[in-house]
Formats: structure tokens, sequence, C-alpha cells
């Protein structure tokens, strides 16, 4: 009888150490994260993010990725949904040239550049969300060409909330 009693709590105890082992740390497992870190990505206030500002420069009035540029969305895009990250917010961006509302658009029309892309690597569509950020939150200094060209960019969020 006392050997029953043992066996079932040490089945139980063990139970409960195969759940702590398994649970995912601020909603993401082990796994995850260490793929999250493998591509770039750093832990932020919003999540996990991705900024494209130094591998993705779009050229002034333009929202087609350069080909080097879709290839490393490509491969981020595989990465995500081989872990099972199926859930992302793209954030396009703008210099400070042009109207709010031009700007507006044209960094939305980045951010949805971004999006057909991870959907050619295999994310489902309804899972990416698209934000046209227009000039907001800029990287470097807009009174110089190369901050502008900086400032022309995409970050791709992982959302731990």
């Amino acid at each position: 009888m006392a050997r029953k009693l043992l066996g079932i709590v040490c089945l139980v105890g063990l139970g409960a150490l195969a759940g702590c082992q398994t649970t995912p740390v601020h909603g993401l497992t082990a796994e995850q994260i260490a793929a999250l870190k493998a591509e770039g990505f750093r832990q932020t206030d919003e999540g996990w993010e991705f900024g494209l500002s130094d591998t993705v420069l779009f050229d002034t009035d333009k929202f087609v990725l350069r080909d080097g540029a879709r290839q490393t969305v490509l491969r981020i895009g595989a990465t995500l949904v081989k872990v099972g990250l199926n859930e992302v917010r793209i954030y396009g961006y703008t210099d400070s040239v042009g109207s709010d509302t031009y700007n507006e658009q044209l960094s939305g029309r980045r951010a949805d550049a971004v999006a057909d892309v991870l959907v050619d690597a295999g994310m489902p569509r309804a899972g990416i969300q698209t934000i046209g950020a227009g000039k907001r939150n800029p990287v470097a200094d807009n009174s110089t060409p190369a901050g502008r060209a900086q400032n022309r960019r995409v970050a791709i969020v992982i959302s731990t909330r």
C-alpha cells in the first residue's frame, strides 16, 4: 500500500515538473525565443522587434522591396512559421519628405509589401496586422540623406502581451 502511494506521489510530482518545463515565458516558448534571437529580433516594450532599417531600405517614394530585402523577409517568415509564430504586427515608416497624409499611405504600402512576402513564406494573412506610421518615430536625423534613408523602413513585431 505504501509503495502504491509513493508511486502515485512520484507520478504527480513528475507531472508537475514536466508542466513547469513546457510553460512559455511571457507567452513564448524557449524554442520561439531562441529562434527570434537567432534572426536578430530584440526585446522591446512592444514585444520582440526586428527593425529593418539596416537591411530593408526603401527608395524615396517607393514601397517595393529590394531583392536582398525580400530574401531576408522570406527567411524570417519561414523561421516564424516553423516555430508557430503566426501573428505579427508590421509597422511601415517614411522619412519626413512629403505631406503627413501621403506618408501615412506610403508607410502602409511598405508594411503591406512586407506582409505579402511573409504570406509567401507561409504565414497566414489573417495573423498579420499592418500599420502605416508615416514619419513618426524616426530612427535617424531627417535633415540628411543618410538619415532619411534609414527612416524609410519597416519593423516586424511579435507581441508578448
